[in-house]
């Protein structure tokens, strides 16, 4: 049955495949009936899953009537090592052995977790994932990073373990209110200034949220999972090249910490993404000369699609977690910057008072 799908839905990764279109569910039946027919099958969800995107598997996947489903909770703060420790538990009341295959049918928490505790439970049971939000469709499935936050700092405890196969369904992004959308979309724009202007461009000029063609969409997807995948198997243990993709992710991660420890709703990951790309953009024109007219660009995109969040108040937080960044070596504080768009480059040092002028930007360009 695997033949039966289309060639342009099918993005080879290496050691698996990406399937990427609007109805890939059906996909995903026919995968499970030609590999693991016989094999012992879990579904880990959420409540939000299991409510909105558990029916529309059970519709198109009779190989999956059968399987035992374990619910988290939603939410970054779950991604933990308390979560991970019950669904050992659970697994080891089930008596689940190594021979069963756990799917994630989730956003980034859910794949995650989901495949950090499959790649511990047992030294490792396989994995497949079924990412439902667009932020886990074109980042947190594929790459073969699983983990989970230990105190306030992300994706400290974690592996390397790639999944058995990814089924992207855009389908299951009519699920998704404008918020988590638009966190996704970030993704989207990352990929495309450190790799792809015209990808960057393409977002730049023709999105909206509410006129957004379905191709299109599934364009887009299909371009950002192959921008990573040429940048993950050039390092996949992120000891160098890998590092391109922490554009907006070294500041971005230190606000998202900074606000789920201090604020009562949280951002979002994407959300505190564009800010850090918004910061380290002028931390790329400090260090690297990028122009200012495609700074201007960011502002206006982002902007107009996101609230200002200030920073002001989280400063000094902010550049500890900086100086925590697992990135760093020694004393450096590592960032990943755009020599021009679509042209980025590793580990470039930077300044305290740099990190501190750039969050003074962002405040300065947004507050108004």
């Amino acid at each position: 049955m695997m033949s039966e799908i289309a060639n342009d839905s099918i993005i080879n990764v290496g050691n698996y495949n990406v399937y990427v279109d609007f109805d890939c569910i059906e996909y995903l039946d026919a995968y499970l009936n030609e590999h693991y027919k016989n094999h012992e099958k879990l579904v880990i969800v959420d409540e939000n899953t299991e409510k909105y995107c558990l029916p529309l598997i059970d519709q198109s996947s009779s190989s999956l009537s059968k399987a035992e489903i374990v619910q988290v909770e939603s939410g970054e703060h779950n991604k933990s090592l308390e979560i991970a420790s019950s669904i050992w538990e659970t697994l080891i009341s089930y008596k689940v052995s190594r021979d069963a295959i756990l799917i994630n049918l989730g956003g980034g928490v859910i794949g995650d977790l989901g495949g950090f505790v499959a790649s511990t439970y047992k030294r490792g049971i396989p994995f497949i994932n079924v990412p439902t939000t667009l932020l886990s469709q074109v980042d947190a499935s594929v790459g073969g990073k699983v983990g989970i936050n230990f105190g306030s700092h992300k994706n400290s405890i974690g592996v390397f373990r790639e999944p058995q196969a990814v089924f992207i369904s855009t389908q299951f992004l009519e699920t998704l209110e404008k918020r988590h959308f638009l966190s996704g979309l970030v993704e989207l724009c990352k990929h495309g200034l450190i790799k792809d202007r015209d990808l960057w461009e393409n977002i730049r000029d023709q999105f909206t949220f509410k006129n957004l063609e379905e191709e299109q969409l599934i364009h887009w997807i299909r371009q950002s999972v192959e921008i990573k995948h040429q940048v993950v198997s050039q390092d996949f243990e992120d000891k160098a090249q890998r590092r391109l993709l922490n554009f907006g992710h070294t500041i971005g991660h230190a606000i998202e910490s900074a606000s789920l420890v201090a604020d009562f709703r949280p951002l979002l990951h994407g959300e505190a993404v564009a800010i850090g790309i918004i910061c380290e953009s002028y931390l790329s024109y400090k260090n690297l000369g990028l122009d200012i007219s495609s700074i201007e660009d960011m502002i206006a995109f982002f902007s107009k699609n996101f609230d200002y969040y200030p920073l002001i108040n989280h400063y000094d937080f902010v550049l500890e977690m900086i100086h925590n960044d697992k990135k760093n070596v020694g004393i450096r504080n590592n960032f990943t910057l755009l020599k021009g768009i679509g042209d980025a480059e590793i580990n470039v040092n930077c300044s305290e008072e740099d990190i501190l002028e750039s969050l003074e930007f962002y405040d300065r360009a947004f507050a108004h």
